[in-house]
């Protein structure tokens, strides 16, 4: 909030978990909540799921980690050769680099043997096409943000043929950020973060935020 004192509604505040330091939970409130609701608020993600995640943003990032909780299965796209031996590490069980596969929907029916994914973590707008050819019949695609203007238009016959859900996501609610926490504390689950700048450098922040491309949060720490 960039800001020393703040005055809240006690409906507006959960407690963080334990483990965590007040940077790593200052990464929960919206990429964390955001992706828990994409895996849990509608269809609920099961043991032995495939899940697609697009790119390596805070979003995609944290519906990996939390799928990986779950037991599901995680197949993540990049552009970059680099990132994909992060997201990786990260716990994604495949990565596909869109830029030399762009048709990557065929990768992911391939890896799936051809059944698609249960769920697609989409954030990208403009992929939404290739999301719905990536999902399994009855799957599930998580629309997060916006329609890029190349891709105002969709063919709806593509999403009335994969018999699957397009639900649109705007962050999560208090109850789901309860439910997150716990899972977190449970597994003790640490966000992934870029890099930590200190409350005078926040323009500082921004611009790395815009420049560099992260891998994980970028966090301004008050002290």
């Amino acid at each position: 909030m960039f800001s020393e004192y703040v005055v809240l509604s006690e409906d507006a505040l959960v407690h963080i978990p334990e483990h965590l330091s007040f940077e790593e939970a200052a990464t929960l409130p919206c990429a964390a909540v955001t992706a828990w609701n994409a895996l849990t608020g509608g269809r609920r993600l099961q043991a032995g799921d495939t899940i697609l995640t697009l790119g390596s943003g805070s979003v995609s990032l944290f519906a990996i980690q939390f799928a990986n909780l779950f037991g599901a299965r995680v197949i993540a796209t990049t552009s970059h050769d680099a990132k994909a031996k992060r997201l990786q590490t990260a716990g994604a069980d495949a990565v596909i680099n869109y830029r030399t596969t762009p048709e990557w929907h065929l990768a992911v029916r391939e890896l799936t043997n051809g059944r698609g994914v249960d769920q697609v973590v989409e954030i990208g707008g403009g992929t939404l096409e290739k999301s719905i050819q990536s999902s399994a019949l009855n799957g599930q695609i998580n629309f997060i943000g916006r329609l890029s203007d190349a891709a105002s238009k969709i063919d709806i016959n593509l999403l009335y043929n994969s018999l699957a859900t397009l639900r649109v996501i705007f962050a999560g609610n208090r109850a789901q950020f309860i439910a997150m926490n716990r899972a977190i504390t449970v597994n003790q689950l640490k966000p992934n973060i870029d890099r930590v700048f200190p409350f005078d450098e926040v323009l500082e922040a921004f611009r790395y935020f815009e420049e560099e491309r992260p891998f994980g949060k970028v966090v301004i720490n008050y002290k």
